[in-house]
């Protein structure tokens, strides 16, 4: 169940429970000493316009009722910790498996999600420092931040041909 990069996971709570959990996780991140693992808990709100009486007020509702957003790192302890919280009726997913967002279902939501920080961009110059094409130069040609691989073209044969490479295996020239 493990791997070792936080994601965004959704938990389901009793319909009105949405901040009390929000609460009890971050207590219970102090208390288990789990910032490196539980990195953020989210109740998204939305500013809606509501009209009573003719007087129009802004008031904050949950985007999401009964669900809370978790940044985490999925492993026995934190799905442990998340799943046992009161007011948790369990993670969105087939049965048991929680099913982390995909970038794509964190940007249609309107949330932002965090590119790694990449020293170079589509065009840079980058060089190979480990693996099959170590010292090879190329021209990042695609980033592809998901899958933290880069897509450059090398020169083989005379010919361009792109590469797929990770990130931790390339540097800018």
């Amino acid at each position: 169940m493990a791997d070792n990069e936080a994601h965004w996971y959704v938990a389901h709570t009793y319909s009105g429970y949405e901040n009390k959990v929000k609460m009890d996780i971050e207590k219970t991140i102090k208390n288990r000493n789990l910032q490196d693992q539980i990195l953020e808990v989210s109740v998204p709100m939305l500013n809606v316009v509501e009209e009573k009486n003719d007087e129009k007020k802004t008031v904050q509702k949950k985007m999401f009722p009964a669900y809370v957003l978790i940044n985490m790192i999925m492993n026995d302890d934190t799905w442990y910790v998340v799943r046992n919280t009161r007011g948790v009726t369990g993670f969105v997913g087939p049965g048991s498996k929680p099913v982390p967002l995909s970038d794509e279902e964190m940007a249609s939501m309107g949330l932002k999600v965090d590119e790694p920080n990449v020293p170079f961009s589509i065009g840079d110059p980058v060089v190979v420092k480990s693996g099959v094409w170590e010292d090879t130069t190329g021209i990042v040609r695609q980033i592809d931040h998901q899958n933290r691989m880069v897509t450059i073209n090398i020169d083989m044969f005379g010919r361009e041909t792109p590469v797929e490479i990770s990130f931790n295996d390339v540097e800018a020239v």
